[in-house]
């Protein structure tokens, strides 16, 4: 069976991307080229928009329509995901944080909401603590991994006990940069590497699919997923202390999740528990916090349900900007 070896990437385009419908730009921190678009007028609230681990910017593609008449919305490609720049040896929370607060100041140009999935929301609560000063007016956390992607969390089930191993497959069979590309081999392998519950989220993911890799994998570096399961990606950025740093208004929502009672494996971004804990760090750092509980609704709300999604974001909005309605 074929490899697919160093396919897939910004090196690779032809192989890579396909056509969207929107202009795609670039913007150069110096260190990497972030791919993005910008969708609305600029005379309403600037709202950027942060993908999760293995999303590029398209994955707002569908709630960018019913977003735009509300906010001028920059939706970006983080490094080593979609067109941007892959960064070999230099995945963590902080150079991403350090890449959008240049986005922030170069692109966007004033205050702004943020607004990120999964580890995208992880990057919204780094901004939303370490941002400069009147970057950022508000942080919506959608389904963030805070506490249960850290190798060691101060509270509830780590990143060992909850999706983790099935990045740790797909840097192991696929590798950095594609550089290993052993598409067949890693599904083959899914039933000894993976318990069954993991091995169906991975399926979720596409991984192992008989058809080859699905378009956002194809985009995504596995790299990323080697920096999460050996704890470099949040090395030198704990959660609980980061939480307690945050300075503007917060909405978390919270989707899907159960606890294996035998195992404590969680199943979801994170526990009951974990919420709770960022609800009292948030708050306790002098902060409101807006809870939205969607216990049947999958990891991404804005790709699932947009209207939901938007319906969800913008009473919230409309009390930290004068325009949303």
């Amino acid at each position: 069976m074929a490899a697919y070896a160093k396919q897939f990437g910004p090196h690779a385009p032809d192989a890579t991307y396909v056509p969207h419908g929107y202009e795609e730009r670039s913007f150069d921190t110096g260190e990497v080229e972030l791919n993005h678009v910008v969708v609305g007028d600029a005379s309403k609230p600037a709202l950027l928009l942060i993908p999760g681990q293995t999303e590029s910017w398209w994955g707002y593609e569908a709630a960018l329509p019913l977003l735009a008449p509300h906010f001028q919305c920059f939706a970006v490609d983080l490094r080593g995901q979609g067109r941007s720049t892959r960064t070999p040896g230099r995945y963590t929370i902080d150079l991403i944080g350090g890449d959008l607060v240049r986005f922030l100041d170069e692109v966007v140009g004033r205050p702004a909401i943020v607004a990120g999935l999964s580890s995208g929301g992880v990057a919204a609560a780094w901004l939303s603590a370490y941002a400069k000063p009147g970057q950022v007016i508000g942080a919506c956390y959608e389904d963030p991994p805070l506490f249960s992607s850290e190798v060691d969390p101060a509270v509830g089930p780590s990143l060992r006990q909850a999706i983790g191993p099935v990045f740790a497959v797909m840097a192991k069979y696929l590798g950095p940069q594609w550089s290993i590309g052993d598409w067949e081999g890693m599904g083959a392998a899914l039933p000894d590497e993976l318990p069954p519950w993991l091995a169906m989220i991975a399926g979720l993911f596409g991984v192992g699919g008989g058809e080859g890799p699905p378009q956002p994998l194809k985009e995504y570096d596995p790299e990323w997923g080697q920096a999460f399961w050996t704890g470099a990606f949040f090395g030198s950025c704990d959660h609980d202390r980061m939480l307690r740093s945050v300075r503007v208004p917060v909405l978390f929502t919270h989707h899907l999740r159960t606890i294996d009672e035998a195992t404590g494996a969680l199943l979801g971004a994170s526990s009951d528990t974990q919420a709770a804990r960022v609800a009292e760090l948030v708050t306790g750092a002098g902060q409101p916090f807006t809870a939205v509980d969607l216990p049947t609704m999958a990891h991404s709300l804005h790709g699932t349900d947009p209207q939901l999604y938007v319906d969800t974001l913008l009473p919230w909005a409309a009390e930290l900007t004068e325009e949303p309605s």
